[in-house]
């Protein structure tokens, strides 16, 4: 039984912060790439952030670089996605995804395609306001 859910998403005024979690059963990220992508309303599913498994090494977007971190607690099986200067174009239902860990170009390459993750938590809706 693999599973993700998240939480922490929530209204919140322009300039300020959230906490998401993603909290993995099943499964360890010992041997998963976690991702975490959003969907805008009438928008495609977009990557925000993700983690290589093989290396711990983070990438972001380029609209959320700079205000979002992404960090993992192995121990715990939870990764977390820390928003800070949160913008209205920020709204979004926010997810987190799994998959098998890739390494090398192959990874750069497929990091935030969303057909490659096999496994998505239910989604957390985040809505920030003018």
């Amino acid at each position: 039984e693999v599973q993700l859910v998240e939480s922490g998403g929530g209204l919140v005024r322009a300039g300020g912060s959230l906490r998401l979690s993603c909290a993995a059963s099943g499964f360890t990220f010992d041997d998963y790439d976690i991702a975490w992508f959003r969907q805008a309303p009438g928008k495609e599913r977009e990557g925000v952030s993700c983690v290589s498994s093989k290396n711990g090494v983070t990438y972001y977007a380029d609209s959320v670089k700079g205000r979002f971190t992404i960090s993992s607690d192995n121990a715990k099986n939870t990764v977390y996605l820390q928003m800070n200067s949160l913008k209205p174009e920020d709204t979004a239902d926010y997810y987190c995804a799994a998959r098998m860990a890739y390494d090398g170009p192959t990874y750069y390459l497929t990091r935030f395609r969303v057909f490659g993750y096999d496994v998505w938590g239910q989604g957390t809706q985040v809505a920030v306001s003018s």
